[in-house]
């Protein structure tokens, strides 16, 4: 009998199995894919190591959580630094001074914050939807080049008729800084995520093809405590309803040329536009192979959000208040499950950033 039987080979079982083996534990790893690395995984195409589920950019301020993947992995030094497409007009994401100077031509941080503060006068009060929320943040002008079309793409709805709580923040820099994230350490691993879940996995049984909720009886006799990553509605056979979630379909295009948009990710901000950007995904690794060779192909992946439905793949929880009360009744069924640890992203019906996934893996292991 294995310690533990994990359900679902992504960051967050990896993560918990390579605690467990280095503790001395026996563990069984299952997916019902024929792959490791879940929503992270990366497949080798035209020399290029492809994000089949969407960018993923490493990125953390946890010196903890990156020692231990560095075990795994060598990172690249890849800096996010996205461009805003509206219309055709490019604009530098996050929201910094070059933005601003090509928003309204001002040079100083004083003009750029002059001409914030002047717009955001529109609204007073507490803002009542996402519309007023972002507009008391950047404006409006921001807003509705770069903020509007964007989330309304991404969530399918109305901006008047989002909450205001989804932009609690938008990051306003009156520097010329076009790194996205504010993380100490960031990058992409040389080799592909893949690699460094195969890595992470090295030495600890792993079984794909195998999908627990239809074996869930026999493989359940098989450890005495099962880990479980998939969707915690689908656990309980959605016997209290069912958790929404966005989705997003990619359409993956191949060139026989070496350069589409010279950056890993444009954003296309307006309404009309069908997809919300665009990745290439060679400029994740700068456009080269291991060895350090040109790559003469490049290949692109447009992403469409769209609405979830069963058989869709799950990717961001929608955490607004009616699916938040049904995951607080799912969550007691899990609290009472005897013999079973409910971790991840679906799991927890919560959106984790890689390093936030690695993080609770650690405290919830080592709180056994």
């Amino acid at each position: 009998m294995y310690d533990y039987l994990i359900v679902g080979a992504g960051l967050y079982g990896a993560t918990f199995a390579r605690l467990a083996k280095d503790a001395g534990k026996t563990c069984l790893v299952i997916d019902k894919r024929n792959n490791v690395a879940g929503n992270i995984y990366t497949e080798k195409q035209e020399g290029i190591n492809v994000h089949i589920y969407g960018a993923h950019i490493f990125h953390t301020n946890n010196k903890e959580v990156w020692d231990f993947l560095n075990r795994f992995a060598t990172f690249n030094r890849f800096t996010n630094s996205p461009v805003a497409n509206y219309k055709g007009e490019l604009y530098s994401l996050p929201f910094n001074m070059y933005t601003f100077n090509k928003m309204w031509g001002v040079v100083t941080p004083e003009e750029a914050m002059a001409k914030i503060n002047e717009q955001k006068k529109e609204v007073s009060g507490e803002p009542q939807n996402l519309e007023e929320q972002a507009i008391s943040l950047v404006g409006r002008d921001i807003y509705e080049k770069l903020v509007k079309g964007y989330t309304e793409k991404q969530w399918g709805r109305d901006c008047k008729d989002l909450p205001a709580f989804i932009i609690k923040r938008l990051p306003v820099r009156l520097t010329f800084d076009n790194n996205y994230f504010n993380a100490l350490y960031q990058g992409i691993p040389i080799g592909g995520y893949t690699r460094m879940i195969e890595n992470m996995l090295d030495g600890i049984e792993v079984r794909l093809g195998t999908d627990y909720l239809e074996n869930r009886e026999e493989l359940s006799k098989l450890a005495r405590t099962v880990v479980y990553t998939g969707p915690i509605d689908a656990y309980f056979n959605y016997s209290l309803g069912t958790l929404q979630y966005r989705s997003v379909r990619f359409e993956n295009i191949t060139f026989d040329y070496p350069n589409f948009q010279g950056n890993a990710a444009v954003n296309y901000t307006d309404r009309e536009t069908p997809w919300t950007r665009i990745i290439e995904h060679k400029w994740f690794e700068f456009g080269k192979d291991e060895n350090g060779n040109d790559l003469p192909k490049t290949i692109i992946s447009r992403e469409y959000s769209s609405e979830w439905k069963k058989g869709d793949e799950p990717y961001y929880p929608v955490n607004d208040d009616k699916n938040s009360r049904l995951y607080g009744r799912y969550k007691e069924l899990a609290d009472a499950e005897p013999g079973v640890i409910f971790g991840g992203r679906l799991g927890e019906y919560k959106y984790y950033d890689m390093d936030k996934t690695v993080e609770v893996a650690l405290e919830k292991f080592r709180s056994l």
